[in-house]
């Protein structure tokens, strides 16, 4: 097993002592890598919360039975998979709005709202991110990039379970098929299976930006292009190629010129927004918050900004308040 995963040192206890206060303590410490395991799993920060908390309810009423067989670690892991799995029997999949048809145009009809577990939901990197060394951390983010994550939701549930174990958390195979109660070669099977799914939609989890300098500039630009609404300046930070969407919405966008045109369109209610800056799914993102008339202003979206070298390539606009709690963002700003 590798460094990361190495054993906690936990004492199994005995089929006769109960479980004590102390020892529901050590369930505590892996809490976060679980829940950035749930949330690759569920495509929901939501549910991988409820997932996580399951697991640990779990965890405490049955350390009476925890033989040492394994480590600790491995031992909720095996519990949180099979908290996942039976959370999944539904056959529907989260998805993003690209996901789900062709690019519109500024001036078409959003539709109607889908419902919230259509979509894949953002999640904070505090949530999920361990505080490692800088190119783990950076690792990290890449596997909860949106791009992989909704890549993630076209697997069978059991093979996403092996590629985020052997891909992401570096599970050696024997390891994975003790977890899944199955043998190295379905784990191998599936793993390649599980690549395979992942290559044909150009997803990389392995390919590593680190943010620098010059993305923190880049974003410094866009905040204040934001906040002046200077649409020129703001058309002029993205990528060719950068999208736009709107989840709860199957509306995006593709390209400067269409996304120019909404702001300045219908998009137009963003005029004299504020943003509070936060960091999810490995990007920087934001609170963005509307003027409210009776003063100050009110929360709107969650941003996800996504970057690739000098330029702005994905603005996902997440319009479910809720999430602002989540995020420990504030519902409303004063002047």
């Amino acid at each position: 097993m590798s460094t990361a995963l190495a054993s906690t040192g936990v004492t199994a206890p005995t089929e006769t002592t109960p479980p004590t206060e102390s020892r529901a303590e050590d369930l505590e410490p892996f809490r976060r890598e679980l829940a950035g395991y749930c949330y690759r799993m569920l495509g929901s920060s939501l549910e991988a919360d409820d997932a996580v908390q399951e697991t640990m309810i779990r965890a405490w009423r049955n350390l009476d039975r925890f033989e040492g067989r394994s480590s600790l670690r491995s031992w909720l892991y095996r519990i949180a998979t099979n908290v996942c799995l039976d959370m999944q029997r539904s056959p529907q999949r989260r998805a993003r709005p690209m996901d789900m048809g062709p690019a519109h145009r500024a001036d078409g009809n959003l539709g109607d709202a889908l419902p919230e577990s259509t979509w894949l939901e953002p999640i904070p990197d505090a949530k999920v991110v361990q505080d490692t060394d800088p190119g783990e951390m950076a690792a990290s983010r890449e596997t909860i990039k949106l791009a992989f994550v909704a890549a993630l939701q076209h697997l069978p549930p059991k093979q996403r379970a092996v590629l985020i174990l052997r891909e992401v958390l570096r599970w050696h195979a024997d390891e994975v098929a003790e977890l899944l109660d199955t043998s190295v070669a379905s784990v191998n099977s599936a793993l390649q299976r599980a690549r395979a799914t992942l290559a044909s939609r150009e997803v990389d989890p392995l390919n590593v930006e680190v943010m620098g300098a010059e993305q923190q500039a880049l974003l410094a630009r866009y905040v204040d292009a934001f906040e002046r609404y200077d649409i020129e300046s703001l058309v002029a930070l993205l990528h060719e190629d950068a999208i736009m969407s709107m989840p709860p919405y199957d509306f995006w966008l593709t390209g400067p010129e269409q996304m120019g045109a909404w702001f300045l369109g219908q998009g137009h209610g963003c005029k004299g927004s504020r943003l509070l800056p936060t960091f999810a799914n490995g990007c920087a993102a934001f609170g963005s918050y509307r003027v409210d008339p009776d003063g100050g202003h009110v929360a709107f979206a969650v941003q996800v900004i996504e970057i690739s070298g000098d330029r702005i390539v994905g603005h996902h606009n997440f319009l479910d308040t809720k999430l602002f709690a989540l995020f420990g963002l504030p519902e409303h700003l004063d002047d």
